[in-house]
Formats: C-alpha cells, sequence, structure tokens
C-alpha cells in the first residue's frame, strides 16, 4: 500500500496491474531508483526499464494516460464554489481556504508531465481568485502602473525612511526584507495606517502612488531588484518567483505553501510591525540561503573531489 501511494503520488500512468509509466526525466528516474531500492531492500521483485515510444501515435497515447483535464476541472469547480462563499466567510475561512487551493493547484502542476490550457485555465483561475482574497484580507493593495522600471543608484537611497502599509504582507514583509539587506541597511520602516499618511520625505513601497509599487506584471519586491540592479542574483530571482506567486498568483513554486503557513504564523504572533518584520526578515534570509548559487555548488563538489 504505501508503494502504490508513493506511486501515485508521483504521478504515474497505470499500464496495467504492476506496470506503471513515468516520463524519463531525472528527477522521476532518480525517484523511481529510491523505490527500487526500497523494495529491494524488502526482499521484493522489481525492473525499472527504459524505452522510447515506437512512434509519434504511440507518444500520443503515452502522453495521453497523463492528462490531468479532469483534476483541473474538479479544481476549477472548488475555486468557483469556494468564491460564491467569500462574503460569509471570516478572514481565518478565507485564508486557509487560499492556502488549501494554491496548494492543490501546486500539487496538481507538479504531476502534470504535459501541461496544457486546462493547467493555464487552472492558473488564471487560482490567480483571480486570489486577487479577490487578497483585497478582503489586505486592503489596498496596489494597482499596477504601466512605466518603464527605471535603474537607480544605490548610494543616494542610504540612511532614508521607508515607508508602506500597516500590517504588511507578503510583498511587503519580502520588501522590507530587501530595502534592508541590499538596498539601505540603515533603513527605518513606517508602518501607515492610510497610505495617504505617508510623509514627503519617506520613500513609499507598495501602495497606489508610491516610489515604488507594481509595475506591469511585476511585484513591488520585483521592481526593488530591478530598479536597483540587483535582478541579476540568481538566488534573489527565486525568492522573486515565491514573492510574487504568493502575492498574485501565477507559475506556481513548490515551497510557496510551506512559507505561506510560516509567514502567516509570524503575522498572527506578532502585532508590532517592527518586531513582525525582525522575525520574517530570518524566514527570508534562510529562504535566500537555501536556495544556494549552482555554480558554486558545482566548484565547491569539483573543489572537494
Amino acid at each position: 500500500m504505501r508503494l502504490w501511494r508513493t506511486l501515485k503520488a508521483l504521478g504515474t500512468a497505470v499500464l496495467r496491474d504492476g506496470a506503471y509509466l513515468l516520463p524519463n526525466r531525472p528527477p522521476l528516474l532518480e525517484s523511481l531508483h529510491a523505490i527500487e531500492r526500497d523494495v529491494s531492500a524488502a526482499e521484493g521483485s522489481v525492473q525499472l526499464l527504459e524505452l522510447d515510444a515506437r512512434d509519434a501515435k504511440q507518444q500520443q497515447e503515452f502522453e495521453a494516460l497523463f492528462d490531468r483535464t479532469a483534476d483541473y476541472q474538479k479544481l476549477l469547480g472548488e475555486i468557483r464554489d469556494t468564491r460564491k462563499k467569500l462574503a460569509a466567510m471570516d478572514a481565518g475561512s478565507i485564508g486557509t481556504a487560499a492556502v488549501r487551493l494554491r496548494r492543490d493547484l501546486e500539487n496538481l502542476v507538479a504531476a502534470d508531465f504535459f501541461p496544457g490550457r486546462a493547467s493555464a485555465q487552472a492558473t488564471l483561475a487560482l490567480e483571480d481568485f486570489l486577487a479577490s482574497t487578497n483585497a478582503i484580507l489586505s486592503p489596498g493593495e496596489p494597482h499596477s502602473v504601466r512605466t518603464h522600471v527605471q535603474r537607480l543608484d544605490i548610494m543616494k537611497y542610504q540612511s532614508r525612511i521607508w515607508a508602506t502599509r500597516a500590517r504588511p504582507w507578503v510583498d511587503r514583509l519580502a520588501s522590507a526584507w530587501l530595502i534592508r539587506r541590499f538596498i539601505d541597511p540603515e533603513a527605518r520602516f513606517l508602518w501607515l495606517k492610510k497610505p495617504k499618511d505617508c510623509p514627503k520625505r519617506a520613500l513609499g513601497f507598495d501602495f497606489d502612488g508610491a516610489a515604488f509599487t507594481h509595475v506591469g506584471g511585476k511585484v513591488t519586491f520585483e521592481v526593488l531588484m530591478e530598479s536597483f540592479g540587483l535582478d541579476s542574483d540568481h538566488r534573489l530571482q527565486r525568492v522573486a518567483a515565491l514573492v510574487h506567486y504568493l502575492d498574485v498568483g501565477g507559475i506556481p513554486v513548490p515551497e510557496a505553501a510551506g512559507v505561506e503557513s510560516l509567514l502567516r504564523a509570524a503575522r498572527d504572533t506578532f502585532v508590532d510591525d517592527d518586531n513582525l518584520l525582525d522575525e520574517v526578515a530570518r524566514i527570508f534570509e534562510l529562504i535566500y540561503i537555501s536556495y544556494g548559487e549552482p555554480d558554486n555548488d558545482r566548484n565547491r563538489t569539483k573543489s572537494g573531489g
């Protein structure tokens, strides 16, 4: 039973009882090798075979075995049903529903080896749903503007006062971490009850009319990265993808659900926004470190023999 559940979780197609099929891709092959070792350790019998489709017709037949359309349709139904109930749900229930639906889509996308229109449709539906939940849970979210992101001189943005809306969530928290970590180490933050309360001397971020806010398809974190020439950092690119997905949806990030749970717990625990930022900064720092730098990792491996 454990073996069957593991194979199912991998997204295998069933050719017949005891015969399972997966695309020949390195991560999947490694997972199958792990299963092979477990079966052998239990003195069972298992064979891994690598094969190619006989022709284009058989290739299509194989790919059809992995069709996830029905699963996407079920998820779309759940998104629509939950949306209808939003007005009657409290903040906690809305947050829980958003986490669950995002996780369900992530799991589905991870097992969708030949994505098509159904995947795109479900992704757009979830983005729209998350926009609705954000409007309820975090009113005042900025509207995207159409402009060119200008490269700025980082030395002119030192020891400044930065301001954003109080009770920050993903994009504002990540942006504040980015500012203090990579842009302005001596940054001080003001947490505004209303964006109109922003002092003229302060640099606003992540609200309409702020110096730094959503531009086109970029969230504030991504705009700050591009503005100060940080967009070539591989690890920050991955953090940006995570922040973008958690803030406005889009391409799923596998670790998003876990990170969101940590951030939500921190937000529920710390009433003071400065204390919240201090705690969340540790989370983002660890995420940044965990992403590593592939080239450096490879060099360390080579030098170590």
